[in-house]
Formats: structure tokens, C-alpha cells, sequence
């Protein structure tokens, strides 16, 4: 007897957690104003502590259990609690925190020629040594190689110069890509605004051997027709960035 009703005492205390079985529990983010998905956005389950990132294409996948807090999370955007009530499926809407700057912000670029004679008066030192060198040398005794020539070319100053100054001109071409293909020029154009200008501007800027090139009328066309394709993949995204690479190199004193 004894027996049978430790059995039956067990048995209720399991039945609570047999009807708070852990459930797969699928859903998608949206932005509440442009109803466009959200992709990275953190989903946080407290009831197991278990968390997730949902894909590119807003949706997640997730364990719950009826009763359990889901806490949404995405940089920029006010986070959202909802509680699990057995739901076949939830469809969560975050809204920004801020508004996007871009809408508001006015741009004043320069222009990047000056940009550039600017670095080169701050690294005229490094410019100088990077400076292509005469190889012939012709003195009181006779020709022969130049010292600068020579000094240039093994030196690890003189080569740290030329790796600066060839990133230097890396920078000037992104400089006049930026000048010329601006968020203010695509907005006006083809209307986007906020993220979708973001994801526009990065997935289709064009190379510096077009830009350098192209006239405003070939510019013009060039983003119409990006963004027909852009209208066909409104979920493309771009990948991570890399890290920046930070080079040590003094300014002229």
C-alpha cells in the first residue's frame, strides 16, 4: 500500500511538468513602421536561458513553454517582451529607438583632392621618401647610381612610406566614390529611405574605375538599374565588415 501511494504521489508531482513540455516555437521580426524583417535581432528565452539570433530573413526558430518571457533585442531598435501562451506562431514588431539620422542630417563633403593635399602637407615626410627616385647619378667622377635611388629602394623607412602612401590613395578613390555616389543623390532618385537606403548604398556602390569615369547621366542610370534588381532581392544584405587596419605613421611636425 505503501508502495502504490508513493507511486501515485510522484506521479502527480510530474504531471505539472509533463504539460510544460518544451515546444519548438517559430516566428519572424518585423519593423512596425516599414514592415520591412529584421534580421539579428536576439531572442532570449528566460524561462530555459537559452538565446538565438533569427537569419537575414527575420525569422527564428526557438524552444518555449507556455508561460515563458521571450525578450527581442536588436541594436537601434526598442527591445520587446512577449509571454508564450502556446501560440502555433509569433509575428514580433520592433520599433527604433531613434530616428535614422540620415533623415535628418545634412551633408557637407569635401572635396577629396583637398582631402588629399591635406594629407600630404600632414606626411610630407613619408610622400617625399615614397617620391619615385632618379636611378642614374651623374657627379664629378663620373655616372653612376643615385644614393636616393638606392636608399629608396632597400631602406624599410622608404618602403613603410610607399605601403602609406599607397593606402593613402586607396582612401582618396573611396573619398571620390563618396563624393559623387551620396545617400542624398539615391534618395532623391529612387526614394529609399532609412535601412533600405543603408543596405542599398552598400550592396551597390560602384567601383572607383566607373566613378572616375562616368557622367552624372551614366551615374544616373547606373542606380536605376540597380535598383531594379535591388526591387526583385528586397532581402539581400551585405556581409560584415572587416575590421579596420589602423597604420602608425607620424604627421609632419
Amino acid at each position: 500500500m505503501k508502495t502504490l501511494l508513493l507511486i501515485l504521489f510522484l506521479g502527480a508531482i510530474s504531471l505539472p511538468h509533463i504539460g510544460q513540455a518544451q515546444q519548438r516555437l517559430d516566428g519572424i521580426v518585423y519593423d512596425v513602421i516599414t514592415k520591412q524583417r529584421l534580421g539579428e535581432v536576439q531572442i532570449r528565452n528566460i524561462g530555459n536561458n537559452n538565446s538565438i539570433y533569427n537569419d537575414s530573413r527575420g525569422e527564428f526558430s526557438i524552444t518555449a513553454s507556455p508561460g515563458d518571457q521571450l525578450i527581442f533585442r536588436k541594436a537601434g531598435y526598442l527591445s520587446d517582451t512577449i509571454v508564450y501562451k502556446n501560440q502555433a506562431a509569433l509575428i514580433v514588431n520592433l520599433k527604433e529607438a531613434v530616428k535614422q539620422i540620415q533623415e535628418v542630417q545634412v551633408y557637407g563633403r569635401r572635396n577629396p583632392d583637398d582631402v588629399l593635399d591635406e594629407m600630404k602637407r600632414e606626411y610630407k615626410k613619408a610622400f617625399n621618401l615614397a617620391a619615385p627616385k632618379e636611378a642614374i647619378s651623374i657627379g664629378p667622377t663620373g655616372v653612376g647610381l643615385s644614393i636616393d635611388y638606392l636608399y629608396s629602394m632597400v631602406s624599410k623607412e622608404a618602403k613603410n612610406a610607399r605601403r602609406f602612401t599607397e593606402f593613402i590613395g586607396k582612401v582618396h578613390e573611396q573619398n571620390i566614390i563618396d563624393y559623387r555616389f551620396t545617400p542624398e543623390l539615391v534618395r532623391n532618385l529612387i526614394g529609399l529611405e532609412g535601412e533600405d537606403l543603408q543596405v542599398f548604398m552598400k550592396l551597390f556602390r560602384p567601383s572607383y574605375e566607373f566613378i572616375s569615369t562616368a557622367t552624372e547621366m551614366q551615374l544616373r542610370n547606373y542606380i536605376k538599374k540597380q535598383y531594379e534588381i535591388f526591387k526583385l532581392h528586397p532581402n539581400l544584405r551585405p556581409l560584415r565588415e572587416l575590421p579596420d587596419i589602423k597604420l602608425d605613421v607620424k604627421k609632419e611636425k
